[in-house]
């Protein structure tokens, strides 16, 4: 074996390393794994999340007792910010790619990746037991209601607050400028691309690099206002009342919309990070 082909194996690996015929090992990459976690969260969202809530909603009546009511608010409340996690992830990953490319290998490793998105869904969780236990909505002891078979959540201003600072003024101020950095720096490496071409060849460049830049534009156009379209309603709807119960017909629908956005959020982001690694 030669220089090259150690130099290979280094970032290759291989079913059987010991056999020169050997298939190769299908590897993650960092921004693989953030659009799985995603996947994984629009999978929870579709299996668990919704038609419990459907149900819920169609029949007033709720079946599965005070701990199926708490287990259900757990986990709506988890996916929904995991889900938010994982946006907030692939910005700041997005950004490094773009801005810093050379080091990009070393800095965002699936090592690194895998613990961040680890570390993103427990501190989700935590947030969510916390939040419900503080608002006496966690144990089925906990639970108050009128009469038998009914699920319902109520949450204190104060931790409606704490929700909107939490979940989305932070991580709608970290999207918002970290993309706005992104699209700049794409176009200037797609001017300077332009710059470097001479003749037929710096048309067709340009013409190649503008599209790609309306594209990624459209894209990102697309992912911030779905974002705040199913965000802003929501809190906007919380903040008006003292105390948000989800026997409000207005909440539930909101509170769908994050579901919603869950739900198309791996489509949305796949398209984006394919749009933002071209014209990178």
């Amino acid at each position: 074996m030669d220089n090259t082909d150690h130099r290979q194996n280094i970032t290759v690996q291989y079913c059987f390393p010991d056999n020169n015929s050997s298939c190769r090992k299908e590897l993650h990459t960092p921004t693989n794994l953030l659009i799985l976690s995603l996947a994984a969260v629009d999978l929870l969202v579709g299996l668990i999340g919704m038609p419990l809530s459907i149900m819920k909603f169609i029949d007033s009546c709720w079946y599965l007792g005070k701990l199926g009511c708490c287990i259900l608010s757990v986990i709506n409340a988890l996916v929904v910010s995991a889900s938010l996690c994982n946006l907030v992830f692939i910005a700041v990953e997005r950004y490094i790619a773009v801005t810093d490319p050379l080091l990009y290998s070393t800095r965002i490793t699936v090592c690194k990746m895998s613990m961040m998105i680890i570390l993103g869904w427990s501190f989700c969780l935590l947030f969510a037991i916390m939040y419900f236990y503080f608002n006496d909505n966690l144990l089925p002891s906990q639970i108050s209601t009128r009469c038998y078979g009914e699920c319902v959540v109520s949450v204190k201003f104060s931790w409606v607050i704490v929700d909107l600072v939490v979940f989305f003024l932070a991580p709608c101020s970290v999207i918002l400028v970290l993309y706005s950095i992104i699209f700049n720096v794409a176009r200037r490496q797609a001017r300077t691309v332009r710059a470097v071409k001479n003749g037929a060849s710096m048309k067709h460049g340009a013409k190649l690099s503008s599209a790609s830049e309306t594209k990624a534009a459209k894209t990102l156009s697309i992912v911030v206002f779905v974002y705040l379209a199913c965000w802003i309603p929501f809190f906007i709807n919380s903040l008006s009342v003292e105390s948000v119960t989800s026997k409000s017909i207005v909440w539930t629908v909101f509170a769908w919309l994050l579901s919603i956005n869950s739900s198309v959020n791996p489509l949305i982001y796949a398209i984006f990070l394919s749009m933002v690694q071209k014209i990178s």
